[in-house]
């Protein structure tokens, strides 16, 4: 029977207490010191912790770390691009020890997991974010999170108590519960597609592409915080059921919520977005123009480039990459710089940020740029907003 991709360094880590160890460790937790580190870390913890960061087992240490800013590697030499860290200021880190195991927590009566303190090292903030961003400009939205975290970092071993407590949790699913979905649809080869936004035609058109050499599509908004501009999780979820339900075999296509934050680290972040959804099942990875950019820090095509830059067993997935697409008049279609002979005055370029300025004007952005049915729920959006 044909099964699907292993996890990332081959076993989707567990580190979720059920039953009446949960409720003994639920029970300690009343004795321990309890830190709230916010939703962002949270939710990678619960990450860590359900296996969607697999192979990490906790927050990472320094050699991790400098592996990672190095190389692209951890310390045990598995592949991996952004440092996953738990970070607190010096106050707080003063009053904490190693060895000592705390609480992380959302609120007081909420618990999320209890973490034991291998290690407390004091970061770069400058060398990090150069690292894993390849900038130290504040303006940059990752780096201005990272700077305003702490220089402190907390390293070791998580086990979750309870997930994150968010709104969308009942459009999230575990990777065990996506791979099990997987298999139950006979699905082999799955191919993800990650967004941050409501779709457009070239999404669309992605979609598709996938669709013709996959048993099915995985689409995995993240439901985590976003920049200032981006659509809420609503609308975003909102548009897409308008496109699925109206345009794409049901049967074929999933759509389950991811929540984490955005980094906006473009090429180390789609690096780690294809094993995340490697952990969830996918071994197909779709990536397009500027993938997990922002602003102008990146080349539209290093997300691209830096596959190459690994063994293909490193990551184990399959990277479909996209060029320009647009929709082109002669050709009465969607179509790419490898698909279409015409030129530019027969292109219709297509962005959500031309989509969005439209809208705010009070447009109705052409159905060569967005689906009329999701348009509607962009501009639901707006109406709501005045």
């Amino acid at each position: 029977m044909k099964t699907l991709i292993e996890p990332h360094g081959g076993t989707l880590i567990q580190r979720r207490l059920t039953g009446a160890a949960r409720e003994e460790a639920l029970e300690h937790a009343r004795s321990l010191r309890w830190l709230y580190p916010g939703d962002d870390a949270l939710m990678d913890a619960e990450k860590i912790a359900v296996g969607a960061f697999s192979p990490l087992e906790g927050f990472m240490g320094q050699a991790d770390l400098e592996e990672v800013l190095k190389s692209m590697h951890l310390a045990s030499g598995v592949a991996w691009t952004l440092p996953i860290l738990l970070l607190v200021d010096e106050e707080t880190a003063a009053d904490l020890r190693e060895g000592e195991t705390v609480v992380l927590a959302q609120r007081d009566d909420y618990p999320v997991a209890l973490m034991e303190i291998q290690e407390k090292y004091r970061i770069n903030p400058q060398k990090v974010a150069q690292g894993t961003f390849g900038t130290t400009d504040e303006n940059h939205p990752g780096v201005a999170k990272l700077y305003a975290a702490g220089t402190w970092a907390l390293a070791g071993p998580v086990m979750l108590l309870n997930l994150v407590d968010h709104p969308w949790r009942h459009l999230e699913l575990l990777p065990i519960e996506t791979r099990a979905e997987f298999q139950k649809r006979g699905w082999h080869r799955v191919v993800a597609f990650q967004t941050r936004n409501a779709p457009h035609r070239a999404h669309e058109y992605l979609q598709r592409v996938g669709l013709e050499v996959a048993d099915g599509l995985l689409v995995h908004p993240i439901l985590g915080s976003k920049k200032k501009g981006d659509y809420d999780n609503e609308t975003i979820l909102r548009a897409y059921h308008a496109l699925i339900d109206n345009y794409f075999p049901k049967d074929r296509v999933f759509i389950a919520g991811l929540a984490i934050q955005m980094r906006y680290a473009g090429p180390r972040e789609a690096v780690f977005h294809a094993i995340v959804r490697k952990n969830y099942g996918a071994s197909m990875f779709m990536v397009g123009r500027d993938h997990a950019g922002v602003g102008n820090y990146y080349d539209p095509f290093a997300a691209q480039r830096i596959f190459e830059e690994f063994e293909d067993h490193e990551i184990g997935v399959e990277i479909i990459r996209f060029g320009n697409v647009f929709y082109c008049h002669a050709c009465g279609s969607m179509a790419s710089d490898k698909t279409c002979g015409h030129g530019p005055e027969h292109r219709v370029a297509i962005s959500m940020t031309r989509v969005r300025d439209m809208l705010k004007r009070g447009e109705t952005p052409p159905p060569e740029m967005v689906r009329p049915e999701v348009a509607e729920v962009l501009k639901a959006f707006y109406r709501a907003q005045e």
